[in-house]
C-alpha cells in the first residue's frame, strides 16, 4: 500500500516538474494563456469566449428593444 502510494507521488512530482520547465529554465518564463480570447487563431475564427458571446447578444437584444420602442 505504502510503495502504491510513493509511486504515486513520484509520477505526480515528475509531471508538476515537466510543466514548470519552461518557467524555471527561462528567463522570465511564463505559462501561456489557456483562455480564449487569447489565442489569434481563435480570433481570427470569431470564437469568443462565453462570457463575450453572453454579453454580445445581451447588447445586441437591448439595442434591438430600445428600436422597437421608438417606432
Amino acid at each position: 500500500m505504502v510503495g502504491k502510494i510513493v509511486i504515486a507521488a513520484l509520477i505526480i512530482a515528475i509531471a508538476i516538474a515537466f510543466l514548470c520547465v519552461k518557467v524555471l529554465l527561462r528567463r522570465g518564463g511564463t505559462f501561456s494563456s489557456m483562455h480564449i480570447h487569447d489565442s489569434e487563431p481563435m480570433r481570427q475564427r470569431g470564437i469568443h469566449c462565453v462570457l463575450d458571446q453572453d454579453r454580445e447578444m445581451r447588447r445586441r437584444s437591448r439595442v434591438a428593444v430600445s428600436e422597437k420602442r421608438t417606432k
